[in-house]
């Protein structure tokens, strides 16, 4: 019996020594894992505070001037219906903030807003809260301030001649704009933002360039940061803005914009006083009524790229839609940028009713003469000697 109560003794011993073992080695693990969660959550605090930091720098950086030091002007364009999301990155992008992000916050956090729209000159140097003064002030309908250089587009130029005068102007290239000429997106753009304006143009066949006559003669100014894109948005503005008063006259007619801009490209460059404008426009209505073609000599130089003292017959043969000597009607589109006077004596003719055919100008009056027949007009011009 003895020897029994010692083996059981033992037993339990035995046990309270393993479960003394088992609580220390759990004890050593939660000790472990414990050193182990503090080292993480140290570490994620200490990421933490790094982030924290890096955009703390970031912000306070973001609403710094873009460069205070810097004395440049940058004309920024903010189109009608831009939201504040806009602006901010149109902004950032050209260059007057650092980041649209945070602009866009601290204007919402502000609640700053009436916005307008227009073209604005800032300056590198300006503080966020100047930015916002500017912006609620109001831009203007055209770019404004230091122009770095500028573009002339006389009457009666054509778009490759724009694009030679640009290439000497300014920093841009002929080739890219002749390019731009031919973007299919950049002028469906153009058509959805005018559409009275260039609809027509845009549903015309075999048209060299879409925009040919729809570049308003002026002088545009190209400013620090300006795009080859916005220098054409602003002569395609114009032409809507000079057109405006005119599209009721020439619905009222029965002509489209690209019909008007057609005959007064031609009367830009065969007619020089007003009066004179007018007559000849009035011969071209004239023979469009009767179908006959309108045989001017502008057509034809178009058509052959070229510049022409005169004209040979197999000039006047060749074989392209922009020929009005061979072919009827308006013909694709514009041959220039026509002035605002010729487009008046398109949309005024005179003398209709004298039914003249025919005109020719002396090289050495300048006079302009109108026949009725092709006998009449033939015996007249042999009479100059030219």
């Amino acid at each position: 019996m003895g020897g029994c109560i010692l083996s059981q003794d033992n037993k339990r011993n035995s046990l309270q020594q393993e479960s003394e073992k088992k609580i220390e080695t759990r004890a050593k693990e939660s000790s472990v894992a414990n050193h182990i969660a503090y080292w993480v959550m140290g570490v994620i605090a200490i990421l933490a505070v790094i982030v924290i930091l890096i955009g703390f720098n970031y912000v306070n950086g973001s609403l710094k001037p873009y460069n205070a030091d810097s004395k440049e002007s940058i004309v920024v364009k903010i189109p009608v219906g831009s939201s504040s999301k806009d602006i901010s990155k149109t902004l950032e992008k050209d260059k007057v903030i650092k980041s649209s992000s945070v602009f866009n916050i601290y204007i919402k956090t502000q609640n700053y807003t009436d916005f307008q729209a227009g073209y604005y000159t800032f300056k590198q140097s300006m503080s966020l809260s100047d930015v916002v003064k500017q912006l609620q002030k109001g831009g203007t309908a055209q770019p404004s301030g230091d122009a770095s250089n500028s573009v002339l587009v006389r009457e009666g130029v054509t778009i490759d001649d724009i694009g030679t005068q640009i290439q000497k102007s300014t920093s841009f290239n002929k080739k890219d704009f002749l390019k731009l000429m031919k973007d299919e997106s950049y002028l469906k753009e153009l058509q959805k933002k005018y559409p009275e304006l260039l609809n027509s143009s845009m549903q015309s066949k075999d048209v060299r360039y879409h925009l040919e006559g729809y570049l308003f003669p002026a002088t545009y100014g190209v400013y620090s940061g300006m795009t080859l894109k916005e220098l054409v948005n602003q002569m395609v503005e114009k032409e809507d803005q000079e057109l405006k008063p005119y599209y009721s006259t020439m619905k009222q007619k029965g002509l489209t914009v690209q019909q008007t801009l057609t005959l007064a490209s031609l009367v830009e460059r065969e007619g020089v006083t007003d009066a004179d404008r007018k007559k000849i426009a009035g011969v071209f209505f004239n023979r469009l009524d009767i179908n006959m073609p309108i045989q001017s000599d502008i057509s034809v130089m178009y058509a052959l790229n070229t510049h022409k003292e005169s004209l040979t017959n197999k000039d006047t043969s060749v074989k392209s839609p922009y020929n009005l000597y061979k072919n009827t009607g308006y013909g694709p589109g514009p041959f220039n940028s026509p002035s605002l006077q010729s487009v008046e004596a398109t949309l005024n003719p005179s003398d209709r009713s004298a039914n003249y055919l025919y005109f020719f100008a002396d090289l050495k009056t300048g006079k302009v003469t109108y026949s009725n027949t092709l006998d009449e007009h033939e015996s007249r011009y042999a009479k100059t000697g030219q």
